[in-house]
């Protein structure tokens, strides 16, 4: 067994099948999750037969430093993921996001700090570049604030990146492009458009069709953070994590349809569309630090590659158990 590693945010969509992917790979893992009087561990309450009990759980929040810093000790390797990502509601509460996103990231790299920690997997977001001024959109790319959501995150990623420049403290900020696969929350537009169609909806209703995204299957994603983290030469580093494929929502919806065997219309609804300023247009990875680094590369990349990840991703979805667990008569902030 390798030394004890934690995954916060391990109750999450990216976070839950990272905490799988690790324990199956020998790692030593210490699960935090959010607290709550439900007892619920959130997704890995869903995890796999294989995994069940083979993990530590802390539960926590991530905003308590105290907390934070006791999840760590011991723990060789962090792996943070807990934040609050959703966009639309970070117009609604954008004080919640400071606190979560920024003041939890300081937590972390704090204690880390103070602990010693052999090193701290920092968890960005493409968001942080708005709108490509560039493509494909490399680590020097302008970062751009145009959510209160994405300006957190460009916090955090400072604030982890000063503790390395002032402190040394072994941090690697990873940059995921638009994850997507089972167990995705419905305010994004994958799980939106298949719950929808699964629930027997033909008129879909969406927000936007025009903006281009870089989606990257969620078992893509969880390979590259085990990659960053294992990689001695990540420290330091702002690395993507992406596919390096364009597509436009539109043209993704319409390859659900495809995948899903049937024909839709769609209805674009003005709660879904984001103020025009905030929307952002363009954003596809450059991967190649990534690969240069860690060795890492996409196994669902292009168009061919995103087929295959919503048909897994559908198979998922349509599962009556999975898809009893979602409101596909709603629009989920």
């Amino acid at each position: 067994m390798k030394k004890k590693l934690l995954v916060t945010g391990a109750d999450g969509f990216i976070g839950s099948h990272l905490t799988e992917a690790l324990v199956r790979q020998g790692y030593d893992v210490r699960a935090f999750v959010l607290y709550n009087s439900f007892n619920s561990w959130g997704w890995l309450d869903h995890c796999g037969n294989d995994v069940k009990g083979k993990f530590e759980i802390f539960t926590g929040d991530i905003r308590d430093p105290h907390g934070v810093k006791k999840a760590m000790q011991d723990c060789d390797t962090v792996m943070h993921l807990a934040a609050l990502i959703a966009i639309p509601y970070s117009y609604h509460s954008p004080d919640t996001y400071v606190d979560t996103n920024v003041k939890g990231t300081l937590n972390v790299v704090q204690a880390a700090r103070e602990l010693g920690v052999r090193k701290v997997v920092n968890t960005s977001t493409s968001e942080v570049y708005g709108t490509a001024k560039f493509v494909p959109i490399t680590e020097e790319h302008p970062l751009q604030g145009q959510s209160p959501y994405s300006a957190t995150k460009i916090g955090a990623d400072q604030i982890a990146m000063s503790f390395y420049n002032a402190f040394n403290t072994p941090v690697t900020t990873i940059r995921p492009f638009n994850t997507y696969g089972p167990r995705q929350s419905a305010r994004a537009i994958i799980p939106t458009v298949i719950t929808q169609i699964a629930s027997g909806k033909r008129k879909i209703k969406l927000g936007a069709l025009h903006p281009t995204r870089d989606f990257n299957f969620v078992a893509d994603t969880v390979r590259g953070f085990i990659a960053v983290a294992e990689s001695d030469k990540s420290v330091g580093e702002v690395i993507n994590i992406g596919s390096n494929f364009e597509v436009s929502i539109g043209d993704t919806v319409q390859l659900i349809a495809e995948v899903m065997g049937v024909e839709i219309e769609i209805a674009t609804e003005q709660e879904r569309l984001r103020p025009e300023k905030s929307e952002v247009d363009r954003l596809w990875a450059d991967n190649s630090k990534a690969k240069n680094l860690t060795g890492w590369e996409p196994a669902y990349g292009s168009r061919e590659g995103l087929k295959r990840g919503l048909a897994e991703t559908v198979v998922w979805f349509t599962d009556p158990k999975n898809l009893s667990k979602y409101k596909a008569d709603i629009y989920n902030i």
